[in-house]
């Protein structure tokens, strides 16, 4: 059975490879595994939707719709003024501002391209204004919104969870180490990168008018930071699960968009529910089609299989380490992270299990791995996304996103296989 389900698997990415969308490919994978193999439609069919019920899953819908309307709200731009006053003098500091801006947007919103969406319209003219080159801050800021799939909450991460039977505020924590150690590391490199450009910088203030400054910046962005506070803290604190956490976010966003920042209107509500739920439908529907390819795998015991196979190249860890790493990024850069995490976690837990790698630290390596995917090509969503809010050629953007990967993003992904503490430290002080 396993020549088939490779037969189905090679099927799936020589159609996403070609540029398929996505509905087909999973579709064409399962006529593979249901004429050539064993399984039946109807049955998964049923399974899978019975599948989706599950009340975790109603996290997704919420982070995204809370995400658009940051987006609009005038949210998003509250925290871009409230970071800017501290770091807006010091060169580079413009880049260091949309990368912890991105941050704190992704910790609000759970999602990757909620980042490039809410600071990449704001951001992009102000840094080519400021003296950087457009495609580098289009490349700066799209990177930068992976950060969103790794500090919590994280609509990856909830997908983790459930899959895998382990703690979804485990995961959580997993993640937000490797997330932030990346978000200091991309601003050590645009502080380098920074030195070649000719940047102008803001005339300095005296003391007392740039403390007055200060001080209204961040009464103006108490609401907006009351956000993060909010919801981080009800979730770790124990008060609310990520999905009523999700909920909350929803209800938080409305009275302050419309009434303190007044970005929200009856109509741009509206619009953000339309987009809002066009993601979500094809969120759901990659959802229920990748879960229906993985449990064919898991029900004719390709997992176990797969193990044998692997142990019979080599048993050393680190190599094993190193080459699923590489797996787990190739197949990040052919689909999106949710999808990734679907089809290849239920087949690689055995195998990490075997390792003495533990589900914690599997959550941060699978995390940091499909998340870089979202940056590059050929699937690159988020960085074709960047592209297109921020004007440029999509062949501009990669050279500054490959710098940013190599120097930011990879000695991370290293850490994280390596070194277990850093993604099971925050874990093991909550008891887990």
């Amino acid at each position: 059975m396993i020549e088939v389900a490779l037969l189905a698997f090679a099927a799936l990415i020589l159609l996403l490879t070609l540029g398929v969308p996505l509905p087909y490919c999973f579709g064409a994978a399962l006529m593979v595994m249901t004429t050539v193999g064993d399984a039946t439609m109807r049955g998964l069919t049923m399974w899978g939707v019975s599948q989706l019920t599950n009340p975790i899953l109603l996290a997704i819908p919420l982070f995204v719709f809370a995400g658009t309307l940051m987006s609009i709200s005038g949210i998003a731009s509250s925290l871009l003024k409230f970071v800017n006053i501290f770091v807006g003098r010091v060169r580079g500091g413009l880049g260091a501002v949309a990368t912890v801006s991105c941050a704190i947007i992704g910790a609000i919103s759970g999602s990757g391209l909620t980042g490039i969406a809410a600071v990449g319209p704001l951001l992009i003219p102000e840094m080519e204004r400021k003296g950087y080159p457009r495609a580098y801050s289009t490349a700066l800021i799209a990177n930068s919104s992976i950060l969103g799939l790794l500090i919590p909450p994280s609509v990856t991460m909830i997908v983790y969870g459930w899959v895998t039977d382990t703690s979804i505020l485990a995961s959580f924590l997993a993640t937000l180490g490797p997330g932030l150690l990346i978000m200091f590391n991309f601003c050590l490199v645009n502080m380098f990168m920074s030195r070649k450009f000719d940047l102008v910088l803001d005339e300095p203030m005296v003391l007392s008018e740039h403390l007055r400054e200060a001080s209204r910046r961040t009464v103006h962005a108490i609401p907006a930071l009351m956000m993060p506070v909010i919801i981080l803290g009800g979730i770790y604190g124990g008060i609310m699960t990520p999905t009523e956490a999700a909920a909350v976010a929803v209800i938080y966003a409305l009275p302050v968009g419309f009434m303190i920042y007044r970005g929200l209107t009856w109509r741009t509500l509206l619009e953000a529910g339309k987009e809002s739920a066009t993601s979500i439908g094809a969120i759901l529907i990659m959802i229920l089609f990748s879960l229906m390819l993985s449990q064919i795998y898991v029900m004719e015991g390709i997992p176990q299989q797969l193990v044998d196979l692997i142990f019979q190249i080599t048993d050393n860890k680190f190599v094993l380490l190193l080459l699923i790493n590489l797996l787990l990024f190739g197949i990040g850069m052919v689909v999106n992270d949710i999808t990734a995490i679907i089809l290849t976690a239920p087949l690689l837990l055995p195998l990490m299990n075997a390792l003495g790698v533990t589900p914690v630290q599997f959550a941060a390596i699978m995390g940091v791995n499909t998340a870089m995917g979202g940056v590059t090509p050929p699937y690159a969503s988020i960085l074709y996304l960047g592209a297109r809010i921020g004007k440029v050629k999509f062949t501009e953007v990669v050279k500054p996103a490959m710098v940013l990967i190599l120097f930011g993003y990879i000695p991370v992904v290293v850490l994280v296989s390596a070194w277990p503490d850093l993604s099971e430290f925050l874990p093991g002080l909550f008891g887990y």
